[in-house]
């Protein structure tokens, strides 16, 4: 559900640098979801999926501007800090939000098969938990979800063509 912080406007800016991010990932053969970590009005942080080159099953772009938000302010809570990410975090990114004290997340499109904060759970706003993330979803919906498919479209045809 898309919900207003003070000027909504701004909550596309931001996707717009997050989706840059996410398209970096696309072209080094990532899966294209990008993140970034807003404090003040200003980026603290960016991120994207590293996950293949790194070889590394935690390198999600959440996780990727989490670490690089706390070194940023030298500091492992983020309070006042929002992150922008254009896929719905899953479980792990949402409970590493949550640890770093995130105040909100806005992402862009929903994921129904991992998605920890509207689709399948409700990690952010779980009331038996000690912190709650503010939820706000469907900034720039088409767009995120489009490089998606247009990504796992493209590996789809690749598995196709080769023996």
């Amino acid at each position: 559900m898309l919900n207003d912080l003070k000027n909504p406007f701004d909550h596309d800016h931001w996707m717009n640098e997050a989706f840059r991010e996410a398209e970096k990932a696309y072209r080094k053969d990532e899966v294209p979801v990008g993140a970034v970590i807003v404090k003040d009005k200003r980026i603290i942080a960016r991120g994207h999926n590293s996950v293949e080159q790194l070889k590394d099953p935690t390198a999600h772009a959440e996780m990727i501007a989490i670490t690089a938000a706390c070194d940023t302010l030298e500091e492992k809570r983020l309070e006042g800090c929002i992150i922008y990410v254009t896929l719905e975090p899953c479980p792990m990114c949402a409970g590493a939000m949550l640890q770093a004290r995130l105040d909100t997340c806005v992402y862009g499109t929903a994921d129904p098969k991992a998605g920890a904060c509207d689709s399948l759970y409700h990690l952010c706003e779980d009331p038996r938990l000690n912190h709650r993330i503010r939820v706000i979803s469907g900034v720039r919906e088409a767009a995120c979800r489009e490089l998606l498919q247009s990504y796992f479209r493209k590996k789809r045809e690749d598995q196709v063509i080769k023996p």
